[in-house]
């Protein structure tokens, strides 16, 4: 019998109908509707050039911050390396105590229970990548070890890779699988679940259409929050791209009542640029995802140019990039 559900009717019980085999898996995404690449090319410069009152973007730059994930996915990473970024996410000026704290800490699993221990009740969370990052390509016991080390470590949400290779194959089935299997992996003892990030390396998947593909695959999976890039790869974050994920978790909630996050990472620099994003938010998905619950930042280059910015608006003076510390 032939799939034949669409993104706007899609029930409870369809997404287990839809992956029951690949045939009907691949039939349901290649039915998404097209992505206008030069239409979506457009509406992002256009947002990108929404002018904010003063107001305005103080609250943005705050924002801003909530949503940072500060990473640091080195391989000279060391303990006193991590303590220092925890130190700086509860922190992040120490100077001024009204600067808001960072949403999360982004590390490696071995240094998922330093950053725990140092981190303690601040509410600031602790994300570990896993499945092999950045490539993704390793076995899957190899990929479930990885994830199970991180959250006994006491990981409150986990950054997973796709295996790109298979997705552009076409074998939607097994990354559908693998990121099903991952998800079951988050589980603590304690009932909860650590949330899980979906990373899809946007810069290799060469289409728009890719990219709303892999959108849907990976909330039919159980992703709560699907992220651009790994941070390794030219291009990472994209206003496009970000523009094209927003519109398929705006899709979703319409067609199931649920919010999936979005995290765009790489390249994003400036405050001008994550306010850029903001604006997008705001006008393609709404309010609801103006919360670091829905929305984030994988840029830890970003949190001292918006202390900067912030620092110019209170003071009326911009501090040399060397007042912050260095990441």
């Amino acid at each position: 019998m032939t799939t034949t559900i669409r993104p706007d009717s899609l029930a409870p019980g369809d997404v287990a109908e839809i992956t029951r085999n690949d045939a009907s898996l691949r039939r349901f995404l290649h039915g998404l509707p097209g992505v206008d690449q030069v239409g979506a090319e457009a509406r992002a410069a256009g947002l990108g050039t929404r002018s904010i009152k003063t107001t305005a973007k103080a609250y943005a730059l705050d924002l801003a911050i909530r949503m940072v994930d500060l990473t640091t996915l080195e391989g000279q990473d060391t303990p006193g390396k991590v303590r220092a970024l925890a130190s700086k996410a509860m922190r992040p000026d120490p100077a001024d105590p009204t600067v808001p704290q960072v949403a999360a800490v982004c590390v490696y699993p071995d240094m998922v229970g330093i950053a725990k221990e140092t981190l303690g009740d601040s509410g600031v969370n602790v994300a570990a990548v896993a499945t092999a990052f950045p490539s993704g390509r390793a076995a899957m016991d190899i990929k479930l070890a990885d994830t199970r080390d991180a959250v006994e470590a006491g990981a409150d949400e986990i950054d997973m890779v796709i295996d790109r290779g298979a997705f552009l194959s076409g074998r939607y089935l097994q990354v559908f699988e693998e990121i099903a299997q991952v998800r079951e992996a988050c589980a603590r003892p304690d009932g909860q679940s650590a949330h899980l990030k979906v990373i899809f390396e946007t810069g290799e998947l060469q289409t728009y259409d890719n990219v709303r593909r892999v959108s849907w695959l990976a909330m039919m999976a159980g992703a709560h929050f699907i992220k651009t890039s790994t941070g390794k790869v030219q291009p990472a974050a994209t206003l496009p791209v970000t523009l094209v994920m927003l519109e398929a978790v705006r899709d979703w909630r319409e067609a199931t009542g649920q919010m999936v996050g979005v995290k765009p990472a790489g390249g994003i620099k400036t405050a001008k640029d994550a306010i850029k994003y903001l604006v997008m938010v705001n006008e393609v998905v709404g309010e609801d995802w103006l919360d670091p619950d829905w929305f984030r930042f994988g840029a830890s280059s970003l949190l001292n140019e918006l202390l900067m910015q912030r620092t110019k608006m209170t003071t009326g003076r911009y501090s040399g990039p060397d007042y912050f510390t260095l990441d």
